[in-house]
């Protein structure tokens, strides 16, 4: 517990100093203190009183007075421009940003836009009036947008102003085709930052970070094998420097975890690059600690060209991640003990897992055991039956609709940025009421709540997605569902437990 509290601040500090501390002056210290505080008192009485309840008030009260109080500190602090910046804001044609900031799909800082005259007049021929009725452009430090009324669909609207944009201007702008507040598209133009890129320094860069990519892999697998070795199978540190073959017992659980992670991120990475997608490999983070990694991730250079590919790019990585972790978790649960049920036993026990608490866990783990698994009974996970259920939890975290996770893009992708912003905010309440039946789900609560609703958005964030692709993010969605939902008590009587 205590070290779940330390992570999570940790993680809180490094979120509020990359991106709060931009917009406020408010010391960031005081800011973790007031996000930590509701997590520092309920720790404080799991540590002092154990399993005794949590009296309402105490959850009740932080819960909703630390985010208020949050939110004023921020607000207070807010960084506010004085008369002779506003002067310069409207002497430049204004400085501030469009609904949607389209500039936030680049990585890098753009240059500043600046078009001319004549320049202006082919920006106003590449809109047929047919197609998309351009009424205004405004201007801004670094986009200009194009305001009008769209009269064909979507699709075709954004493929023939983006050709006609690039036959006039070249590979100078990203077109960027988006959905305002008010429910009414609009273009933007964005500087490209890669267009006067040299061909020979982009295969330099390239060439580098495999090196890193590869290298970050085989200390992730020494890391892995170790916690396998040492945490999992139970053998002692003083045996391990006495006897080091005796790594070798921990390699089941850091062949199958990394395997687990490694096809759920090049799912991402494989998909990215069908659609022609700028990506990094896929970087692990070892650590000599806890599960002996802290994940994987890839990260995107170039924008995501439409909600279509920024769906498939999302959900690949859960599915590919699954038709690893399923397998692996059926053989590990097959060749995992049955134990007695204890106090300790729970989510985080791997020594007496209670399978009820997960839907989907239970119906694997009733498959892999048959009757020899029943109510009263826990079980003693093999290494790799720990690599699968790591693999479940981290899908079932990825799935989540919230912000940069694949269940915020996947949301995103189906309804809409604003409509995956309001399903992402129900979905981190409606987690924390899980929290409140089953405390270990309180940390992934409150650290979701630290994530940032909104993700980027496409391009071209106006098309919308075909029946197939939005049935088959309803079915993530239910997976998500039956891994974190206890299974219903029908349902445990149906499996003879």
């Amino acid at each position: 517990m205590v070290f779940l509290l330390i992570l999570l601040g940790v993680i809180t500090y490094f979120i509020l100093q990359s991106s709060v501390s931009k917009i406020t002056r408010t010391p960031i210290w005081i800011l973790w203190l007031v996000m930590m505080t509701p997590a520092l008192i309920w720790t404080s009485w799991m540590l002092i009183y154990g399993q005794k309840q949590l009296p309402p008030a105490l959850i009740i009260i932080p819960f909703v007075l630390c985010p208020y109080l949050y939110w004023l500190l921020v607000q207070q602090g807010r960084y506010t421009p004085s008369q002779s910046d506003k002067s310069k804001i409207e002497n430049s044609n204004s400085q501030s940003q469009p609904e949607i900031d389209p500039t936030r799909t680049i990585n890098q800082t753009p240059p500043k836009l600046a078009i001319d005259k004549t320049e202006e007049i082919s920006l106003r021929n590449c809109f047929p009036w047919t197609v998309y009725y351009l009424r205004n452009l405004e201007y801004r430090a670094q986009a200009v947008i194009c305001r009008g009324q769209l009269r064909s669909n979507p699709e075709k609207a954004y493929q023939t102003v983006r050709e006609n944009v690039e036959g006039k201007f070249g590979d100078r702008f990203l077109v960027v085709f988006q959905n305002s507040f008010q429910g009414k598209p609009f273009f933007a133009l964005v500087p490209n930052p890669l267009c006067s890129k040299n061909k020979t320094q982009e295969s330099e860069e390239y060439k580098r970070p495999i090196m890193l990519a590869l290298g970050l892999l085989l200390i992730t697998l020494f890391t892995t094998t170790l916690v396998g070795a040492r945490e999992i199978v139970g053998i002692s540190e003083d045996a391990i420097q006495y006897d080091p073959n005796l790594l070798i017992q921990g390699l089941p659980y850091g062949i199958a975890l990394i395997l687990i992670l490694g096809c759920h991120e090049f799912g991402h990475y494989i998909t990215a690059q069908l659609y022609k997608i700028r990506t990094t490999l896929p970087y692990f983070i070892p650590v000599p600690f806890f599960l002996g990694t802290f994940g994987a991730f890839i990260r995107m250079q170039s924008p995501v060209p439409n909600r279509k590919s920024l769906f498939d790019v999302s959900i690949a990585g859960p599915i590919a991640g699954l038709v690893v972790t399923i397998p692996l978790l059926i053989w590990g649960l097959s060749n995992s003990s049955v134990v007695p049920l204890s106090e300790d036993s729970g989510i985080l026990s791997i020594d007496s897992l209670n399978p009820t608490f997960s839907f989907l866990l239970a119906v694997l783990s009733k498959l892999a055991l048959g009757a020899e698994l029943t109510y009263n009974k826990g079980i003693d996970l093999h290494p790799v039956a720990v690599a699968g259920y790591i693999g479940l939890v981290v899908t079932a975290y990825n799935l989540m609709p919230i912000g940069q996770l694949d269940g915020g893009h996947i949301v995103h992708a189906m309804f809409g940025q604003r409509t995956g912003m309001v399903i992402g905010q129900i979905s981190r309440f409606l987690l924390l009421l899980l929290a409140f039946i089953n405390k270990e789900f309180l940390f992934l609560a409150i650290f979701l709540f630290l994530l940032p609703l909104a993700d980027e958005p496409a391009l071209n964030d106006v098309s919308e997605l075909d029946d197939k692709r939005d049935f088959l993010g309803l079915l993530m969605l239910g997976l998500l569902i039956i891994i974190l939902l206890p299974a219903p008590k029908m349902v445990i009587q149906w499996l003879n437990f």
